[in-house]
């Protein structure tokens, strides 16, 4: 039998959260051996395993040998768990909190940490967030005592050694993941509800809607039974998926209409530049077309504010607990349950997103982005251009940072082509 791995948290005198209950989640080569011995034994030594249903169903792809995130669990001590009553919802600090609902968890009273030889990484403490979570059940023996099994929800910056995305192992945040992003999981775990601070909103981000939320979202969903994380949709020429703090622009084709990276854009536009006027050959600039002067009022630019939509998630529930954590009792109400169950700086386009002096952040370069070496930016500290929105059709203005270049035109603007089929964006 596996043991549960837990949050990790001070020991239980130092909290008012302490919790007694442990879960642990069983073999499926244990199950299949001891099958005929469970049917022998009592339920009190040996409880049938209980089947939790996942409430998150990510919309990338999720190789999985039951193509599930659903998990086989016990709780135990199990006799203690079973006999309290199960309630709908509970009130702490006159707010109230429901099964299905998502909550805020404080960092100093989570639980200590348990060796699991089957979920050997332990999670890296985030200190400057509370951790957030998402109720699957409540019981409480009396307003003192009550406590919520949860599903977790990861930071990115937690997402373990070894985790398989697609075909890439990956280990922590990524360069596609937002600020205000969150990793579903089927990471269990029972707490005290003492240690629940706040209320959390957290939407399902459908990554083909458009829809702007101010608040926490996720996109992708970890096992941490095999650490395998589901694939983001992938965006633009380099396969990569989208920052939602990032822009992106649609090309205009309508054959193509493909979402590209601001970034991919400058890249290419800078390489293009550099391979035309190395590092000595001045500009000329051809001739401005009708139509297309400078400063043109901008039209009827596609443009994508890439932040989460609202899952929709809600539930209704009638019967709850009171829980007072300043007196340490509540009122249970008589009635139980009847066996029932973002900062988004997107870039608006009317300023502008440089690229090709600024310094490259530490890391390793990554296929969708242009490298730090100076063989993949051959252009660094030779021109700068950033992509200017107020006009229409949309371009690129660049500058010459060249010293030893006598030139008429310091800095010019240029169309921009679509990276996947060619076609000039309007």
């Amino acid at each position: 039998m596996a043991t549960a791995r837990k949050r990790p948290r001070p020991d239980n005198d130092e909290t008012q959260a302490g919790c007694p209950f442990t879960v642990t989640y069983p073999d499926s080569n244990e199950t299949k051996k001891k099958a005929r011995r469970r049917r022998q034994e009592s339920e009190r030594e040996m409880p049938r395993p209980m089947i939790q249903r996942s409430p998150f169903s990510p919309l990338g792809e999720f190789k999985h040998p039951n193509g599930t995130l659903d998990r086989r669990y016990r709780i135990q001590p199990f006799q203690r768990w079973i006999k309290m009553t199960r309630y709908n919802s509970f009130v702490l600090k006159g707010v109230k909190y429901y099964n299905g609902d998502f909550i805020f968890v404080a960092n100093s009273s989570t639980i200590k940490p348990q060796k699991n030889p089957h979920e050997a990484f332990q999670l890296k403490k985030k200190s400057d967030y509370d951790w957030v979570a998402r109720i699957l059940e409540i019981r409480a023996s009396d307003g003192n005592h009550v406590y919520a099994r949860v599903y977790w929800m990861y930071w990115p910056g937690e997402l373990p050694s070894g985790t398989q995305e697609g075909k890439r192992i990956i280990q922590g945040r990524q360069s596609y993941h937002g600020q205000d992003e969150l990793i579903a999981s089927n990471h269990m775990d029972v707490i005290d509800v003492f240690s629940v601070t706040a209320s959390a909103t957290v939407n399902h981000w459908d990554e083909n809607k458009d829809e702007v939320q101010s608040a926490l979202y996720w996109r992708q969903a970890l096992d941490v039974r095999n650490r395998k994380l589901s694939v983001a949709q992938p965006r633009c020429r380099c396969k990569r998926p989208e920052n939602p703090d990032k822009s992106l622009t649609l090309c205009t084709n309508e054959e193509c209409k493909k979402w590209l990276h601001d970034r991919c854009l400058v890249h290419e536009a800078l390489l293009n530049t550099y391979k035309r006027l190395g590092n000595d050959k001045p500009h000329k600039s051809a001739p401005i077309e009708e139509g297309q002067e400078e400063g043109q009022e901008e039209g009827e630019r596609p443009k994508r504010l890439l932040s989460p939509s609202e899952s929709g998630v809600a539930q209704t529930a009638q019967h709850s607990i009171d829980v007072d954590p300043e007196e340490q009792q509540a009122t249970i109400k008589l009635t139980v349950v009847e066996n029932g169950e973002a900062v988004k700086t997107k870039h608006s386009m009317t300023g502008a997103v440089a690229f090709g002096t600024e310094s490259k952040k530490g890391g390793r370069p990554r296929k969708w982005e242009p490298s730090g070496s100076s063989r993949a930016r051959p252009y660094e500290g030779l021109f700068e251009a950033a992509i200017r929105g107020n006009v229409s059709p949309l371009v690129i203005e660049i500058r010459d940072l060249r010293e030893n270049v006598t030139r008429e035109e310091k800095e010019w603007t240029e169309s921009i082509g679509c990276l996947v089929c060619g076609h000039q964006i309007n």
